[in-house]
């Protein structure tokens, strides 16, 4: 009986630890990994337009972060020295284009670590916003990545001739841009043309080294150019003929050639025929005479005509562009626009679908009026500025184009409240709506809010709105990401909690100076996780506390404006510090910030533009540290009264890091002791 009874417990304890083990066997089993690598790839092409939502998942195990590092093809570092660049670069074998544009120093070493690491997997490469790269780390990319088809170059002011060439063995390059690049000359130009024959598209914007030779090189050798952009170019109508002979030309910018007249286009023979956008904006010396050669010119497939702050818009001049039966946009922004001139345009036979006058004096109910009436298909038109217009010329837009999808409408100061409930009764497929600075009220706001696929609402300095009138955008307007209540003193936590409850996608909000909110709003923007963008200057009921709300559940958080928020202190800077770790710009003017606080925000590697003026709390002291710290900043903006107090290696230690000291002349609330200060950063420095 005792042998049965420890022969059972002796099972009993047997059952006991298999089923421990079975069950801790369970619990270690990653069932991610019964997932084929295809399914996987499939989940992840559908997160590819959140770069947060691809960090969550590679996080997800080793498996997925294996098959997303593989799967990966476009990176935007925030680092381009070796240390990060190297291991980043390790990490992602099939990187097919890189972003440079977070990192304001890309020297020589860090080409050539991207040359060697991606070869020919590499295409595209953008270095639109970096420095200190030369000639020689062009053409070690050139040469090593022999599939590159495009590359940004823009704001390379000290690139040289020499660079140009590297660029040019760059055999299979199709798009290049050398926007600002202003040391290069004709002969720079002329390397690449001869180089890189396939080239389709290039932009030469500001290049003003490069003049008619260069540019007629460009148009004899690259004859599949679709896009042409050659603004500001001292060019004349020498080169003319060659551009125009592209049999491919799609797209030609001469923004601002005042080398080109009228005499210009009136002695030309050649037409292009494939052109479908032309951009004359700023070409002074071009009159009605010469925009009749357009018909000639650019023949019958011109759709996009760009004339802004060229001749007065007159009867003569649109009756001169009568003979493009295509075009479907006009923009005429900055002219002096006549009565006749819009009826003229109102009498073409084609139907826009595009319309800018913004800022253009001169518009009247009439003219406008007599034109929208004949173009019904509009779907974006812009009368930012046109101060003389009323009630009837709204009353004609929402009555003769009611597919509107874009209306800019910006201090309009004449048009009285009651056209707005006109916009929301007739306009109901708007998505993008800017009613800065004007008359409308509640009602006007009710009547829009029907508008249910509204994604941009602008109404800063509408005076009359409260937030009765906001919260009948909140219930109805969900697909909000982008809201501008500056300065509409008016509107308190009432209306911004409507906003944040019926508006989860909203990305962008500006309630600066809007001197009623409190911490409460901060508080229900919080539940708004896609916010990016958040300014709120000049609210000083904000505290640290709403601040924290923010940093604490908006993880995508960028951009971040709190100037005069009188009440926000170190506590603030410590929730930014642990919590948004893609902080990149931050305005901390006028705070309680002090030394403390700055340093801790260092923690931030995002952080790359930082304006600190008139903060009582901050010394050079605590300043240096913070900068030193900061090793991603591009951008800071420093009192004057800092410059001879801050070291001059740790200025030269900035510069050399790729970061712009911009200096302000802000009086200081309270007096320094120099002498003491400097003798601290003495101890930091050295």
């Amino acid at each position: 009986m005792e042998e049965s009874m420890e022969l059972r417990a002796m099972k009993k304890k047997k059952k006991k630890n298999t089923t421990t083990t079975t069950t801790t066997e369970e619990s270690l089993t990653n069932f991610f990994d019964f997932l084929s690598e295809e399914l996987v790839v499939l989940i992840l092409d559908f997160l590819n337009e959140n770069p947060f939502d691809r960090k969550s998942f590679s996080l997800v195990c080793k498996y997925f972060y294996s098959v997303e590092a593989k799967h990966r093809k476009t990176l935007k570092p925030l680092r381009s020295n070796s240390k990060h660049l190297g291991s980043v670069l390790t990490r992602y074998p099939n990187l097919t284009r890189i972003d440079l544009t977070l990192c304001p120093r890309v020297a020589d070493n860090s080409l050539a670590e991207i040359s060697n690491a991606c070869k020919a997997n590499l295409r595209s490469i953008d270095l639109s916003r970096s420095r200190f790269f030369s000639g020689t780390g062009l053409l070690n990319l050139a040469l090593s990545c022999e599939n590159l088809v495009e590359i940004d170059l823009s704001n390379a002011t000290e690139l040289m001739d020499s660079g140009a060439a590297a660029v040019a063995q760059a055999k299979n390059l199709e798009r290049l841009w050398l926007a600002r690049c202003k040391m290069i000359t004709d002969l720079g130009v002329g390397c690449i043309a001869v180089g890189c024959r396939k080239l389709k598209l290039i932009s030469l914007k500001w290049c003003v080294g490069v003049g008619d030779f260069g540019v007629g090189l460009m148009a004899v050798k690259c004859k599949e150019i679709r896009s042409l952009d050659l603004s500001f170019l001292p060019i004349t109508d020498e080169c003319l003929p060659s551009i125009l002979r592209l049999q491919y030309l799609e797209d030609l910018v001469l923004e601002g050639c005042f080398g080109i007249d009228d005499s210009s286009l009136e002695v030309l023979k050649c037409s292009c025929k494939s052109l479908k956008k032309l951009d004359l904006s700023s070409c002074q010396n071009i009159t009605h005479v010469g925009l009749s050669s357009l018909t000639n010119i650019a023949g019958e497939n011109l759709e996009e005509l760009t004339l802004s702050y060229v001749s007065p818009v007159t009867s003569v001049l649109a009756d001169s562009l009568r003979g493009l039966p295509m075009l479907q946009t006009v923009k005429l922004d900055g002219c002096l626009v006549t009565s006749a001139g819009l009826k003229a345009i109102g009498d073409w036979c084609v139907s826009l679908r595009e319309l800018s006058l913004s800022k253009c004096s001169g518009v009247t109910d009439d003219g406008l009026s007599s034109l929208v009436i004949k173009h019904r298909d509009l779907r974006k038109l812009d009368i930012t500025c046109c101060r003389r217009i009323t009630y009837v010329s709204i009353a004609h837009i929402t009555n003769s184009c009611s597919a509107l999808t874009s209306l800019k409408m910006e201090s309009c100061a004449l048009v009285s409240r009651e056209a707005f409930v006109l916009i929301g009764q007739r306009c109901r497929f708007l998505e993008e709506l800017d009613l800065t600075d004007n008359e409308i009220d509640d009602e006007g706001l009710k009547s829009i809010s029907r508008c249910s696929k509204l994604s941009s609402l602008k109404l800063g300095i509408c005076l009359d709105i409260t937030d009765k009138g906001v919260a009948h955008v909140g219930f109805s307007c969900s697909k909000l990401k982008e809201l501008d209540l500056y300065r509409c003193t008016d509107i308190t936590d009432s209306g911004i909690s409507a906003i944040a409850s019926g508006c989860p996608d909203l990305e962008m909000i500006n309630i600066a100076y809007c001197k009623d909110i409190s911490d409460d709003s901060l508080v229900s923007l919080s539940k708004c996780s896609r916010l990016n963008t958040f300014e709120g200057r000049g609210c000083p009921l904000i505290t640290s506390s709403g601040l924290a709300a923010i940093a604490t559940q908006c993880k995508q958080l960028v951009k971040l404006d709190i100037k005069k928020c009188f009440k926000i202190d170190d506590a603030g800077m410590v929730s930014l510090a642990y919590n948004s770790q893609n902080l990149r710009q931050i305005n901390l003017s006028y705070t309680a910030v002090t030394d403390a606080g700055l340093v801790t925000l260092a923690r931030i590697s995002c952080l790359q533009s930082l304006t600190i003026l008139h903060l009582d709390g901050l010394s050079p002291g605590g300043i240096a540290l913070a900068l030193l710290a900061c090793e991603g900043l591009t951008k800071v903006k420093l009192q004057t009264s800092f410059k001879s107090l801050l070291p001059h290696p740790l200025l030269k230690h900035l510069e050399g890091r790729g970061c712009a000291i911009q200096w302000r002349d802000k009086v200081l609330q309270a007096e320094l002791d120099p002498l003491c200060w400097k003798l601290k950063l003495e101890d930091i420095m050295y």
